[in-house]
């Protein structure tokens, strides 16, 4: 049926299955005499066994998603993994998508196709209109497809930075619709930035006859994200959303989901791919989804929406303790962010110390966010980088409850990092008492005098 089964299966029901489908593969073929350049040849046994003889790769040369002849059993392989992982994305909540396929590039390079394809629809066009968001390859993914990217800075509601839609809108106006390429917007993102308002930039987009490409980065395991996309295809314009495999689905990195709501589009996305790709990530999450089932997925999801609870629970005790507080940012429904206020007004330094110290304590994914730092890419000087406003009021340090993430990961970061606001404490304590004993020493001496 090409959907993904409700309970998983074992690891010697999926190898069974794999290699079932090598053995389809020409390489693979008692007898088989090779005579071109590309025949499925590896020399180490190691690299063979790695791929489960699966070498060929998917695709053709002019279509990713096309069937090879010499390679029915990888060709199969990719359509399933296609169909499996649109089961997977209705599943999470976007019940009305079309078509999607896997491609062998991370996030930043899928999205680089996605404005590639546009092109040829909308030969004049060179600006895209995006909301900002601090993190490097989304920004890159415009820069590298040849498109200068027209940055809307985020308004400012309450802890928030949300969309702000009367400068979207004033800006197509002031470029003229014909010359923007498309609005490029994000849902899933570090606090205090949460995702943009994708129904109302849905509709601009409609309006103005503007495509619409969504960084859909880490939303597929948020049901708040995936409803975004939703409702923002039903009421308005959305072309295609990207997604990446390691992310949502726990595989390594290398892979993303181009999906969306006009099969001959997302067709048209896969045909702009040239050559052959690997089948590694079609591969992983074919193994994965397999090994889960809807039902595995579905508890994962379940579980991640509970940590997130308790994370938000937990960090805001921990916040209270140490004088600080839990900013307040209840539309990004995956990361999290606590205020270190006191911490900056103490030591420059401090805040960017916490970040090596939570390091070398073996505490990754937390991000500390500095006031004020400037940073350049691809000649675009970001003011305040990081914390996608130019001035953002306060530092803050970021956590993320993701896919995957267990309770004993929680309890074992918060108790580190109430350690590491310990020390600096005590540390200020110890600065104040030898500031208090020198200016008494003055004193004291000027008496004297």
């Amino acid at each position: 049926k090409g959907k993904c089964p409700e309970d998983g299966w074992d690891e010697s029901t999926i190898e069974l299955f794999l290699h079932e489908l090598a053995i389809m593969d020409s390489n693979n073929f008692l007898g088989n005499c090779g005579v071109g350049e590309r025949e499925g040849r590896v020399v180490s046994g190691l690299v063979a066994r790695r791929h489960y003889r699966l070498i060929h790769g998917i695709g053709r040369s002019g279509d990713i998603s096309a069937v090879q002849p010499k390679a029915a059993g990888s060709s199969l392989l990719n359509k399933l993994t296609n169909s499996v992982v649109l089961d997977i994305i209705k599943l999470a909540g976007v019940r009305t998508v079309a078509s999607c396929f896997v491609v062998p590039m991370a996030t930043g390079m899928s999205l680089t196709l996605c404005f590639l394809t546009l092109r040829h629809k909308r030969p004049k066009a060179k600006y895209i209109i995006w909301p900002r968001i601090d993190q490097k390859s989304c920004f890159k993914s415009m820069i590298t497809a040849g498109f200068e990217p027209v940055v809307i800075e985020n308004v400012l509601e309450g802890d928030e930075l949300r969309t702000d839609l009367e400068a979207v809108e004033a800006r197509i106006k002031a470029l003229g619709a014909e010359n923007i390429l498309c609005v490029h917007s994000t849902t899933s993102c570090f606090a205090p930035r949460v995702p943009d308002r994708l129904e109302e930039l849905a509709v601009i987009c409609a309006n103005y006859g503007i495509p619409h490409i969504v960084n859909n980065a880490y939303g597929v395991q948020s049901s708040k994200c995936m409803h975004l996309i939703q409702q923002g295809a039903r009421v308005g314009r959305i072309d295609a959303f990207v997604q990446s495999l390691d992310k949502n689905f726990m595989v390594p990195v290398g892979g993303a989901i181009i999906a969306g709501f006009n099969e001959s589009f997302i067709q048209e996305i896969s045909k702009m791919y040239p050559g052959r790709a690997s089948a590694s990530p079609s591969l992983d999450v074919l193994i994965t989804l397999l090994s889960l089932g809807t039902s595995g997925y579905k508890k994962l999801l379940k579980e991640r929406k509970e940590m997130f609870s308790y994370l938000s629970s937990e960090l805001k005790k921990l916040a209270d303790n140490h004088n600080e507080r839990l900013l307040d940012t209840p539309h990004n429904p995956i990361s999290l962010a606590m205020s270190l206020k006191n911490l900056d007004e103490s030591n420059d330094a401090a805040v960017t110390q916490l970040g090596s110290m939570l390091f070398t304590r073996q505490v990754s994914g937390a991000r500390v966010v500095p006031c004020g730092s400037v940073q350049t890419v691809n000649n675009y000087t970001f003011k305040g980088f990081m914390s996608h406003a130019n001035d953002y009021p306060c530092a803050y340090l970021n956590a993320a409850s993701a896919i995957g993430i267990k309770k004993q990961d929680v309890d074992v970061f918060l108790k580190r990092l109430d350690k590491c606001l310990k020390t600096f404490k005590k540390e200020a304590k110890q600065e104040k008492s030898i500031n208090e004993i020198s200016d008494s020493n003055a004193a004291t001496e000027q008496l004297e005098d």
